[in-house]
C-alpha cells in the first residue's frame, strides 16, 4: 500500500486526502489548524499530530499550503523526517520563483521534489479528475505514479525544473480572465434587455463553447458561490505572475483591480465567480 502525507489541509488539500484515502492509499494527514484535520477522520484518513510523524514512513509527501514562505518553512521540518526514497510532491501554487528555491531546498537536504501544481478546483479533485501539471525527472515520476494516477485524469510532463509552476500561473490568468469575461456577458445581458439564455445557447452550442464557464455563468445567475477556487487565491496567483513577467501587459492589470475591488467589497472567500456581484456594484 502506497503511503501519502498531505501537509495543509484546506479545501484542496482536503479533497485530495479524501480521494486517496478513498482509493485504498494510506493517507496521513497534518493541518497548522487542528479542526480541519480531524475532520478527515471518518474517511480513514489518519491524524498526524506534527509534521515529522506524518511524514514518516511515507513514500510520498504531498504539500497544499498557501505560500512559498509558508512551504519552505515546513520543508525545514519534513525534508530530514521524510525516507530519503520518498518524493515530495510540491503541488501549492506558489510561482516559478519560489518552486526554483523548494527545488535548491530539496536538493541540500538530499531528497526528490517533484512540482506539481494541478488544474481544477476542489471538485475535481475529489473525483480523481484535475489535470496534473508536473515537472521533475522520470524515476521520480515512476515513484509517484500511483499517486498522481489517483488525483488526476490527465498529467502533463512539461520540464525538469520549475516550469510546472509558471505552466499553472498562465493557466489560472487565462481561467481568470474567462471569467471576468462571462460576468461581463451576463452583465452585457442585463444592460441591454437581453435573454442571457440565448446568449449562453448560442455560446453552448458553437465553436466557443467553454463548460467551465458555462459552469460559473450558473453560479452568476444563481448568485451563488461555493468557494471551488476562492477569488482571494485568484487574485494572489495573479499577483504572482505579474512579479515573474519582465513586461506587464495592460489584461492582467485590469483582472487584478477587478478581483481587488471583489475582495476588497467581502467576496474573497467565495469562488471567484463572485467577481459578478462587485461588478454590478461597480457600474450601478
Amino acid at each position: 500500500m502506497t503511503t501519502v502525507a498531505v501537509l495543509g489541509t484546506g479545501l484542496m488539500g482536503a479533497a485530495m486526502a479524501r480521494r486517496m484515502a478513498g482509493q485504498g492509499l494510506d493517507v496521513r494527514a497534518w493541518n497548522r489548524s487542528a479542526d480541519k484535520v480531524r475532520a478527515l477522520a471518518p474517511w480513514d484518513v489518519t491524524v498526524a499530530d506534527s509534521v515529522e510523524e506524518a511524514v514518516r514512513d511515507a513514500d510520498a509527501v504531498l504539500t497544499t499550503l498557501p505560500t512559498g514562505d509558508v512551504v519552505a518553512s515546513l520543508a525545514a521540518r519534513f525534508l530530514p523526517a521524510m525516507p530519503a526514497e520518498a518524493v515530495w510532491l510540491q503541488m501549492s501554487t506558489v510561482g516559478g520563483t519560489w518552486a526554483e528555491r523548494l527545488l535548491r531546498q530539496a536538493t541540500e537536504a538530499g531528497r526528490r521534489m517533484i512540482d506539481s501544481p494541478v488544474s481544477g478546483s476542489s471538485e475535481p479533485a475529489a473525483h480523481g479528475t484535475l489535470t496534473l501539471i508536473v515537472s521533475g525527472d522520470k524515476e521520480a515520476l515512476d515513484h509517484a505514479r500511483p499517486v498522481l494516477d489517483v488525483l488526476g485524469s490527465h498529467t502533463v510532463h512539461v520540464g525538469t525544473g520549475a516550469q510546472a509552476s509558471r505552466v499553472k500561473l498562465i493557466v489560472n490568468s487565462w481561467m481568470t480572465a474567462s471569467v471576468v469575461a462571462m460576468a461581463d456577458t451576463l452583465l452585457a445581458c442585463e444592460q441591454l434587455r437581453v435573454d442571457p439564455s440565448l446568449v449562453l445557447q448560442v455560446l453552448d452550442d458553437g465553436p466557443l463553447r467553454m463548460p467551465y464557464a458555462m459552469q460559473k455563468a450558473e453560479e452568476i445567475r444563481a448568485r451563488a458561490y461555493p468557494a471551488g477556487f476562492p477569488l482571494e487565491l485568484a487574485l494572489k496567483d495573479l499577483g504572482l505572475l505579474a512579479d515573474e513577467r519582465d513586461r506587464q501587459p495592460r489584461l492582467p492589470g485590469v483582472l487584478r483591480d477587478t478581483l481587488r475591488r471583489a475582495v476588497e467589497s467581502g467576496h474573497g472567500r467565495e469562488d471567484i465567480a463572485a467577481v459578478a456581484e462587485s461588478m454590478k456594484r461597480d457600474t450601478a
